[in-house]
């Protein structure tokens, strides 16, 4: 049975730029009202105005994930306007694609690390005391295929991907008694601003093919189709599912085929 949206309050984190500035969309959409959180603020201004525009009920909050500050003003500022909070999609974060010993320790390594995992559980954790008290909410979880299997040059990124699988999987166990549910959403390529955080020429020229790659307003889609008919894991596009199992049950051919189609390919230019 398909839940309403229809006067919900949704939190997105990330909500400047693709999944969830979809999302926001096409949240609003559904009749719930809707609260963007990102740093970029004016991009969020002319989401909320279109937003506004077409009928829908729309607030835009400053957010930096790396600062707990921020975070506890935010959920202050959405109970103070709206009292409760029925949705949270933790969709802030980003990736950076490139041989491991290339990264920048800061920039590439903890930032990533504090935006992607540790950002995510403390939004969640300023979070959950209110839906603990209403007994009530949904938590949806942006993590990635790299939460499953683990890609070269993602070695960072997939990290931060498989603590949000475990993170999303224990937290739904603890959660659940209090009428509470906890989705994890793992996409694969994805057209979004992913590739403008990745080192120009770091893959000579590689690009994955086309029918790979899903739209942005796909992936917000499913998050939207998640919080109207609540899973606990979503893998998309679904040929992903099989690659997953042979991963999971032929770890040996899996490193095999990787190493020999793409790494032997692209290693030997950039060392």
């Amino acid at each position: 049975m398909s839940i309403s949206l229809k006067g919900k309050v949704v939190l997105i984190t990330g909500a400047s730029s693709g999944f969830g500035e979809d999302a926001a969309r096409l949240f609003a959409a559904e009749g719930a009202a809707v609260v963007l959180a990102a740093r970029r603020v004016d991009r969020m201004q002319a989401q909320v105005a279109r937003i506004r525009a077409a009928g829908g009920e729309a607030l835009v909050i400053p957010l930096d994930v790396n600062n707990r500050l921020d975070i506890d003003s935010m959920v202050t500022s959405v109970i103070a306007n709206y009292g409760r909070i029925d949705i949270l999609f933790n969709n802030a974060g980003f990736g950076q694609l490139n041989w491991f010993e290339r990264l920048d320790s800061q920039r590439d390594i903890q930032t990533l690390v504090n935006v992607n995992l540790t950002g995510l559980m403390e939004v969640t954790h300023a979070v959950l005391p209110h839906m603990l008290k209403q007994r009530s909410g949904h938590i949806i979880n942006m993590s990635s295929v790299a939460g499953w299997i683990a890609p070269p040059m993602l070695s960072a990124y997939a990290a931060t991907k498989f603590g949000i699988r475990g993170f999303s999987d224990a937290l739904r166990r603890e959660v659940g008694m209090h009428g509470i549910r906890v989705s994890g959403i793992y996409p694969g390529f994805a057209r979004t601003e992913f590739g403008k955080n990745n080192e120009p020429g770091v893959l000579n020229g590689f690009h994955p093919p086309a029918w790979t790659s899903m739209s942005s307003e796909y992936v917000a889609r499913r998050v939207v189709s998640i919080a109207k008919r609540p899973r606990r894991t979503v893998v998309i596009p679904w040929w992903f599912v099989p690659i997953l199992w042979a991963d999971s049950n032929f770890p040996s051919i899996v490193d095999w085929v990787i190493e020999q189609f793409f790494v032997r390919k692209y290693r030997k230019t950039q060392l």
